[in-house]
């Protein structure tokens, strides 16, 4: 999670960071524990020191004939032996609640992230195309009277089936869904260079701890009865391609795409969007994952915004893009941008993707690293990623959008090719 050794350098800086996140001050708890587990270590050395010249020491008792000293030398081995044992699990121990203390702080953030509380205290980048106009009178409808409108968005058999925050689609809008997730993963791999994976969907805890939404977030996530877990988006099986390993310099920056289900529990969204697909419990995205190094991870946090804003500008949709300030960015992240798109039916900008650089912060959790050209001594990767883009969530964004008086819907020019020339659904 962190570098100890930088902490106890710079415990100031540290605090000072985690201040900004509205965390408390740490450093001194940490570098506490780090002491105890330092100082345990230095004993178990001394200890194998005295092991090592007491058994040395037995030898020439022996062979003096001082059977008398030879035996205390060996009862005092047998002791020291007997703390080594259990001081190895102490060790383990110390170790083990440093860690566990480290793994519910979240990551640092940049010095140029603005400072806030909240979503309120995000800042404006820059914002891309108008808002629609409409040639109807009546105010633009929402996503989810459109849908059931034409017939094919079904809250009520998909709760059910399900219970709430689920939905069946049919005909022409489960084509569109489909349609928006096979052009965004072709429009990734196709022209901007990332690698299409197919990965698991069942994940160990590992890969989560490693993404950091374990242990802090377990609540969020849907567990099964073998111990797997529901992904709850594709950066935990993509991020965690590299863990453990030593990767080629060469090789990176390393670009992984995925168009996958995802799955939340949105324990903490009671009462939050229960009308309509804004927040679902199962729901499509195409994630974006970078795994580079240290001097290019800003630079490559610039490039996959601009592959997820890519996305929305060829579906012809109105969006802002925002920095997130101290007190909204999510756990692991240094830096975030979100794209909110424009929602005409809600009159008002929803996120649609987000995109952020995490630094070493997953890396060290994960053990991934590379091996610089110029040095013999590897280091902690860096690890981006991003939504390019949320599927149901550019479905609500077309439908709104592109919605026609007569309760019809217009198919964006880039869609239709994967819609079989449709020009307009219902």
């Amino acid at each position: 999670m962190f570098d100890i050794k930088w902490i106890r350098e710079n415990p100031d800086r540290f605090d000072q960071a985690l201040a900004r996140r509205g965390f408390e001050a740490s450093s001194a708890r940490l570098i506490a524990l780090d002491d105890s587990r330092r100082s345990h270590i230095t004993k178990l050395q001394e200890a194998q020191e005295r092991r090592n010249a007491a058994s040395k020491e037995i030898g020439k008792a022996k062979g003096s004939g001082d059977d008398a000293r030879a035996q205390e030398l060996i009862d005092e081995v047998a002791q020291i032996k007997a703390f080594i044992q259990s001081g190895e699990e102490e060790e383990r121990r110390l170790v083990g609640d440093l860690e566990v203390a480290m793994a519910v702080i979240p990551n640092l953030p940049h010095e140029d992230v603005p400072t806030g509380n909240d979503e309120n205290d995000n800042v404006i980048l820059k914002s891309h195309g108008e808002k629609p106009t409409f040639q109807f009178n009546e105010a633009p409808k929402e996503h989810y009277e459109l849908g059931e409108a034409l017939g094919d968005m079904d809250f009520a058999t998909a709760a059910k089936l399900s219970g709430s925050r689920f939905v069946v689609l049919k005909g022409q809008i489960a084509r569109l869904e489909r349609a928006l997730g096979q052009f965004m993963i072709d429009l990734h791999t196709g022209e901007h260079g990332y690698t299409e994976v197919s990965p698991p969907l069942l994940v160990n805890d590992s890969p989560l701890f490693g993404t950091s939404q374990l242990p802090k977030f377990e609540e969020d996530l849907f567990k099964t009865t073998t111990d797997h877990y529901l992904i709850p988006t594709a950066e935990v099986p993509l991020t965690n391609l590299v863990a453990g390993e030593i990767v080629a310099e060469d090789t990176l920056p390393l670009r992984v795409t995925a168009l996958t289900y995802c799955f939340r529990s949105e324990a903490g969204s009671a009462g939050r969007d229960t009308r309509g697909m804004l927040r679902q419990h199962q729901f499509q995205k195409c994630e974006l994952v970078s795994v580079t190094t240290p001097d290019r991870s800003l630079d490559e946090l610039d490039r996959m915004l601009g592959c997820a804003e890519k996305v929305l500008q060829k579906l012809g949709l109105h969006y802002r893009v925002m920095t997130l300030c101290t007190g909204d960015m999510g756990f692991g992240a240094r830096k975030t941008f979100d794209i909110e798109v424009w929602l005409p039916g809600q009159d008002a900008y929803r996120e649609i993707s987000s995109c952020s650089v995490c630094g070493d912060f997953q890396a060290r959790r994960m053990n991934a690293r590379f091996r610089p050209s110029d040095s013999k001594q590897p280091v902690h990767v860096h690890t981006l990623n991003g939504s390019g883009i949320a599927v149901g969530r550019a479905l609500i964004a077309v439908l709104e959008n592109y919605q026609n008086g007569d309760g019809t819907v217009t198919v964006p020019d880039v869609l239709r090719p994967y819609m079989g020339g449709l020009e307009k659904i219902g």
